[in-house]
């Protein structure tokens, strides 16, 4: 199965989520809210071996996330991902 089979098997509708802000690519501080949400376990160190892929799956996963997945690259992931290290260090 290659990235896009995975990507369209496994993306769900979620944007029909009543209750749920409807999340976009340009949206990248909600969506990094919405990842500290579903996933509140984890650090600063744990974002260290979050694969740009496993981030893919953690954002098209997040209650409504509405974006067309085939818009998702490496520059806008890498921000998200940049941006919630910010996000949880400043806490600290």
């Amino acid at each position: 199965m290659d990235d896009s089979e995975f990507l369209r098997d496994n993306c769900d509708d979620n944007h029909s989520q009543p209750g749920h802000k409807l999340l976009y690519w340009d949206a990248s501080y909600e969506i990094v809210l919405a990842l500290i949400e579903a996933h509140p376990d984890i650090t600063d160190r744990d974002l260290d071996d979050v694969s740009l892929n496993r981030l893919l799956e953690w954002i098209i996963a997040l209650p409504g996330f509405a974006d067309e997945v085939i818009l998702a690259n490496d520059e806008i992931l890498s921000g998200i991902l940049r941006e919630w290290f910010e996000e949880i260090t400043s806490y600290e």
